[in-house]
This record gives structure tokens, sequence and C-alpha cells, in this order.
């Protein structure tokens, strides 16, 4: 699933924003889907983060790509999970266009 959320900053903004944010990342984590949640971020270049969300058995592999223009996410829903897509893209949504506005 692709969620791509525009902004007008540019790339340094946002970079700076996530970088200063990331460590509320996993207390936001576990107050959305409860106190067994974990999740790791580790940048892989200059404008991705690579994320992994782990709740009630699943482990949710996602990116965070800054472009020029949008915040693009990418999410792989795992087998079983589809039922919650809807509630996975709103949350990144809401969380993304917080961080940017």
């Amino acid at each position: 699933m692709r969620v791509s959320i525009p902004h007008t900053l540019g790339k340094d903004e946002v970079r700076r924003r996530m970088h200063a944010r990331l460590g509320d990342a996993e207390d936001k984590a576990k107050g959305l889907l409860g106190s067994l949640a974990t999740l790791e971020a580790e940048w892989t270049g200059a404008d991705t983060l690579a994320i992994s969300v782990s709740a009630m058995g699943y482990t949710i592999p996602c990116s965070a790509t800054i472009e020029e223009t949008a915040l693009d996410f990418e999410v792989e829903i795992p087998a079983g999970m589809g039922f919650a897509r809807g509630m996975i893209e709103s949350a990144i949504r809401e969380k993304g266009e917080r961080l940017l506005g």
C-alpha cells in the first residue's frame, strides 16, 4: 500500500522534523496499538527511513521516503491483516499530516 502526503516544506525541513520526532515514535505506536507494540526505525539513506512495526503477532514493514513535494510511505500489509488496511492508512495520514503541518 502506498500513502503519499503532499507538502511544501522541501526535503531539508521534512528531514529535520522527522529526525526531531523519531524518538517519540515508539511511544506513539504503543499508544495506538497497545503496550506490546514495538517500532524499529533506521535511516537507510539521507531521504529514506525503514520502519518495522510489530503488534498482535504481526510485523508490518514500511518505508518513508522524503520527496521534494511529498512524503511517501510504502507499507507491506501482511496476509491476514487486510481488515486493518483502512485503519493503517488513516493512522499514517493523520500522523504524517500532523508532522508536516
